[in-house]
């Protein structure tokens, strides 16, 4: 019932006086969801890696300056290697399979003594490394890290993330990030893990190095016999050529 209508029907003889309701107040129209939503602050983005995702494929000096890198070890042939590495004053990286590392410690702790640097090399050496889920991924670069560092005992620091086959995407270099690594390719493959003979192997450096080059070796992963019989020509023929030994670029 309206507060205004009579409480009982008026006659019909006489007239009604008419009574003017004022209007309720309109309601402020609401505001659209859009421009509340617009003033509201947007939602904090995660920061970016502090590590670059971009692939280095020079060295962190330039200039005359080459770095040598080892895929797949430690293994057999990485002693040998070590020691012709000192014979010369030169340094290196090795990029290490997780379990490799982990299942040869002091090998690991005598790159580091000898002033030599660690990259990761995943846990599996998968191929193509695409295919694999992103957590797969994750867990390829994340736990190699782990059992590097492990072995490498107290302070280790692995600097780098190389994809096995170089099979780089901007999903694993952004893992590769997340986890402090910047991503490690090449300038010159030897190709030697196809063992194409140490003449070969000697050639191709010879050919395709520039200075701030990055070589791609490999200590592990088959017969590296061919690898050492060119390493002790490489060596003497770099510093001839005026050559000096870097890390690649982080």
């Amino acid at each position: 019932m309206s507060p205004t209508a009579p409480t009982s029907p008026p006659s019909s003889a006489t007239p009604t006086t008419s009574v003017a309701l004022s209007a309720p107040p309109k309601p402020s129209p609401s505001k659209p969801a859009s421009s509340a939503s617009a003033s509201r602050p947007p939602a904090p983005q995660p920061p970016p890696p502090l590590t670059p995702t971009s692939i280095v494929r020079g060295t962190a000096s330039g200039g005359r300056t080459v770095a040598l890198t080892f895929d797949d070890g430690p293994g057999p042939a990485t002693g040998q290697i070590l020691d012709l590495l000192t014979q010369y004053g030169a340094r290196a990286t090795f990029c290490q399979i997780g379990p490799q590392a982990a299942a040869d410690p002091a090998m690991v702790r005598r790159i580091l003594a000898e002033g030599h640097r660690l990259c990761d090399h995943t846990v599996h050496h998968p191929q193509p490394m695409h295919a694999l889920s992103h957590d797969q991924q994750v867990y390829e670069i994340s736990a190699a890290k782990d059992m590097i560092a492990k072995a490498g005992g107290a302070g280790t620091k692995v600097r780098w993330f190389r994809a096995p086959g170089g099979d780089f995407t901007a999903e694993n270099q952004l893992i590769a990030a997340q986890c402090g690594l910047r991503p490690l390719g090449w300038s010159v493959d030897t190709r030697d893990w196809a063992r194409p003979g140490a003449p070969a192997i000697v050639a191709t450096v010879q050919r395709d190095l520039r200075p701030g080059g990055v070589v791609l070796l490999h200590d592990a992963g088959g017969d590296r016999s061919q690898t050492v019989a060119a390493l002790k020509q490489l060596l003497p023929w770099l510093i001839a050529q005026g050559y000096s030994f870097d890390f690649p670029a982080v």
